[in-house]
């Protein structure tokens, strides 16, 4: 009778757009295991070397792991590159409408995108770091400096060399990731971040997660750990300017609540708490590889536990796991094998270890899955 009204409960909170809590023994984890993982996290906060830090963990849509160090639970984080797959399903959602084509030339919707072979790049190159655009554009920190409004950076694109012929090669770029937001506002007559918000924070219940600010103070918001100068003043992660831009590379905010759901979704097939937000074959193109003729697998915005970049799951997840990193110090992923999802924000940024306790404490997540 426990276990029915348990599941009962389970539903009725997963219909009303939130993850129900669960005791990690009740879906096949070893508590002890599974608190190795906060443990990682405690003892950096702890020692100073890392100021905040958040995990959820989920295993068959309940959550079995929901802790802040140094913040709340549920703190509300700069994600940086997280907001990269985020951006790609605003643009799915417009071609399950008919309305963009991931074969069409991106030119289609960006006529001033020619010259020099731009004609040649494929609205999903931009998805898949196969476009040749390079990651940030040669006159970035002029441009950040400046506080130049995203519509200077997406006229840089339109001009800036191809780093190679598109489909040719494989390069980790943000600019492609910008020219598909700047397709979501041509194509939808939106702005990106309202588009975001209506098409798939509200739809699913994220009530803290925005493109920029949303309206929020900074104050609001963990701070991310930066050096000094007067660059970091300037233009830095905790800047007015840099915070609600509302680039699509990386201006994301969200708390490891809203990430996870977005990964639930992908988990259950595009759908969560009776809402539908992806069809079944959008969510298998997004989660799986779509690079084989370069050999770099990538999916369309989300990265794989294969890919060669940025993604820090660590060493034991399935093959399928998907997800994203960031630059401020986060990881989200996914694994369809073991039904596990795991967000981990902090506030150092993950160049200082190369994403070591990203991944490590992926790890200890992993270690805990024991039937």
């Amino acid at each position: 009778m426990g276990r029915c009204v348990a599941l009962t409960l389970a539903l009725g909170l997963m219909a009303m757009g939130q993850l129900p809590r669960s005791e990690p023994a009740a879906e096949g984890m070893d508590k002890t295991r599974l608190a190795r993982a906060s443990s990682l996290l405690s003892a950096e906060v702890k020692a100073g070397r890392v100021a905040a830090a958040s995990i959820l963990v989920a295993r068959h849509g309940r959550v079995v792991l929901h802790e802040g160090f140094g913040a709340e639970p549920d703190a509300v984080y700069l994600l940086a590159s997280i907001s990269k797959p985020v951006n790609a399903v605003a643009l799915m959602l417009l071609v399950e409408r008919g309305l963009v084509s991931l074969d069409d030339p991106a030119s289609r919707y960006l006529p001033e995108l020619k010259g020099d072979s731009r004609e040649a790049i494929r609205v999903r190159d931009l998805l898949t770091h196969t476009s040749g655009l390079p990651d940030m554009l040669p006159q970035n920190t002029e441009l950040r400096r400046a506080h130049a409004p995203l519509s200077e950076f997406v006229k840089g694109v339109f001009t800036t060399p191809l780093l190679y012929q598109p489909r040719s090669g494989f390069q980790y770029q943000s600019m492609g990731t910008l020219l598909a937001g700047e397709i979501v506002e041509r194509v939808s007559g939106e702005k990106l971040r309202d588009f975001q918000k209506r098409e798939i924070f509200d739809l699913l219940g994220m009530k803290d997660s925005s493109l920029g600010l949303g309206g929020r103070r900074i104050a609001d918001t963990v701070l991310c750990q930066t050096g000094t100068g007067p660059d970091v003043d300037r233009f830095g992660p905790n800047t007015q300017y840099w915070r609600d831009m509302g680039h699509p590379w990386g201006g994301m905010h969200s708390t490891v609540t809203d990430l996870a759901i977005l990964l639930q979704t992908f988990l259950n097939g595009g759908h969560f708490a009776g809402k539908r937000l992806l069809g079944t074959a959008t969510v298998a193109r997004m989660t799986t590889d779509q690079n084989a003729a370069v050999g770099k697998p990538w999916g369309l915005g989300w990265g794989l536990a294969t890919s060669p970049v940025w993604v820090y799951c660590g060493d034991l997840v399935s093959p399928r796991t998907f997800g994203h990193s960031g630059a401020t110090g986060t990881v989200a992923w996914a694994d369809p094998e073991s039904g596990v999802v795991t967000v981990i924000l902090t506030t150092r940024a993950s160049a200082v270890d190369d994403g070591r306790l990203l991944r490590t404490v992926s790890n200890a997540v992993a270690a805990a899955v024991v039937k």
